[in-house]
């Protein structure tokens, strides 16, 4: 009786150890993707400079799908030709939806608004969860954690600013992007439980993100008035992209927001989505804003305030409330 007690409580704890163990993995792949995503309002913004919105969105998942493809060549095969819907339902959302919405905003408002607006994320993909897949999120707590969250990322987005311009368009394509993330991140999760390999799963994303850019892109370089447009814009003229391609920065950029924002970014959080659930795992994104602040002033040499500092202390407040549970952490 002794033996069997002491096998079950060494298997009991080994679980345990090992679940904490995953858990830890989750964080650190969760972590890893904010840090790089906090970095891309800075690599896309300098890019608006030379591309159009739209330009940027179809070479950056072009680098990203060929860059799969290397780290990961082996071709993925789904059991239900049915579930070919869900990463057709995630390209288009999380990836031609989302990243042309995110980076056309900055086009039409602040960096400062789009940061704020786009952080909203981890509401609508709580929403989405407990809408669709009856999972219960919406809590006193969670709420309370994402007000706080919120006010944090404003003041961390102004950093001394004490002005807030509300510009329509630019900030309800913002708005739009929040949404569009919370139907990927409930897509991600029906992903996640087919059990594919993430490299090749995100891969297919891609795939079809891309094919749902080509009327964007046929638009942009056959209708009449799109060459004015900052956002659809495609430029074929030769000299103009030979200049362009031609500075190191720009591919420097581009490979940054290809190989690293993309591939391995969306992959790694794909895999955290798994591990720590897709709402748990988006709560982090309340943390972009701050990322991109310290980065700023590390890199770029941009001043922190107060004001800044202040509320990168309220984002990390709200994101600990709102991933408490009743009587847990």
């Amino acid at each position: 009786m002794d033996e069997k007690f002491k096998r079950i409580r060494y298997i009991y704890f080994m679980s345990k150890n090992m679940f904490s163990q995953r858990t830890v993995s989750g964080f650190m792949l969760a972590a890893f993707t904010i840090f790089i995503w906090g970095i891309t309002f800075v690599c896309t913004k300098s890019l608006l400079n030379d591309f159009s919105a739209l330009e940027i969105l179809v070479v950056r998942f072009i680098l990203a799908y060929i860059s799969l493809w290397i780290l990961c060549p082996h071709a993925l095969h789904l059991e239900h030709r049915k579930d070919e819907l869900l990463f057709f339902a995630a390209g288009l959302c999380g990836v031609t939806v989302y990243q042309f919405l995110e980076n056309a905003a900055i086009l039409f408002t602040s960096a400062s608004n789009v940061s704020i607006i786009v952080a909203i994320c981890p509401i609508f993909t709580a929403l989405t969860a407990q809408i669709f897949m009856h999972e219960k999120h919406i809590t006193p707590l969670f709420i309370t954690g994402f007000l706080i969250a919120i006010a944090g990322v404003a003041l961390v987005s102004f950093n001394g600013a004490v002005t807030f311009h509300f510009s329509p368009e630019g900030d309800l394509m913002a708005l739009a992007a929040a949404v569009s993330w919370g139907f990927y991140s409930l897509f991600v999760s029906k992903i996640n439980a087919l059990g594919c390999r993430s490299l090749a799963a995100t891969r297919r994303i891609f795939f079809y993100a891309l094919v749902c850019m080509i009327p964007l892109v046929l638009s942009g370089m056959f209708i009449p008035g799109m060459h004015e447009n900052q956002s659809l814009r495609i430029i074929v003229d030769e000299s103009v992209n030979i200049e362009r391609f031609s500075r190191p920065i720009n591919w420097m950029n581009l490979l940054f927001l290809g190989v690293a924002a993309s591939a391995l970014c969306f992959a790694a959080w794909n895999v955290a989505c798994r591990i720590l659930g897709t709402v748990h795992a988006t709560i982090g994104i309340y943390l972009i804003p701050v990322v991109t602040i310290l980065f700023a002033y590390f890199v770029l040499g941009e001043k922190i305030t107060f004001m800044g500092t202040l509320g990168a202390v309220f984002t990390i407040c709200g994101l600990i409330v709102s991933g408490l549970r009743r009587g847990k952490v």
